[in-house]
């Protein structure tokens, strides 16, 4: 599940659970209502990401694509190393910025996403104006 909040300069889309070729269908309703909100920063949450393969990988490269030819920049919330493993075997982990400083949170015993139940539909909530704190390159 994908779940997209805004505020004026940041959209975020929070994913819940695979992000894989299952969900294929859904990435280019996602990437146009993401291109069409024209926001300065795309923040991807991956905290309840529990599979990332190459098809999820190409979603998120042209999420960062699109961004990068608007101008906007595509940070990594919360990527859990083997999703970083496979952006850089792909050799597009430089497309991205990591927020090195989020903590996700625990994610109860029962398998149930971070936050509980998810939502079956698209979210739209305010979130705070200010960039992420602690968003790094992941090469310096």
């Amino acid at each position: 599940m994908i779940q997209i909040s805004t505020s004026p300069t940041t959209t975020t889309l929070t994913v819940t659970g695979d992000l894989d070729l299952g969900q294929r269908d859904q990435f280019p309703e996602v990437t146009a209502r993401v291109g069409s909100l024209r926001r300065q920063l795309l923040v991807v949450d991956m905290c309840g990401v529990t599979f990332l393969d190459s098809t999820g990988a190409a979603f998120l490269i042209s999420l960062a694509d699109g961004g990068r030819r608007r101008g906007a920049a595509t940070v990594l919330r919360g990527a859990a190393a083997r999703d970083l493993f496979v952006l850089e075997i792909c050799g597009v982990l430089d497309m991205f910025r990591l927020d090195t400083q989020h903590r996700c949170p625990e994610t109860p015993d029962d398998g149930t996403p971070p936050g509980g139940t998810p939502v079956e539909e698209d979210v739209v909530a305010p979130q705070a104006d200010a960039a992420p704190a602690g968003v790094d390159r992941p090469h310096p």
